[in-house]
């Protein structure tokens, strides 16, 4: 038996700002800039968690 088989590759995974293909050096991104407008988004509140109205926060 073969060890050294090469496992068939993943499907082409895709920068989730743009669509271009992922780089290795800014994974999940394609470069540092889409990775740097993603921040900008975190940043600015542009992602949103939501959460249910109900909720008691826990203040002591």
């Amino acid at each position: 038996m073969d060890d050294h088989v090469k496992k068939p590759a993943g499907p082409l995974k895709t920068c989730p700002i743009c669509g271009k293909p992922q780089a290795r050096a800014a994974r999940p991104f394609c470069s540092s800039r889409c990775r740097d407008v993603d921040l900008n988004r975190w940043l600015k509140g542009s992602y949103v968690i939501p959460g249910r109205d109900d909720e008691v926060d826990d203040i002591e």
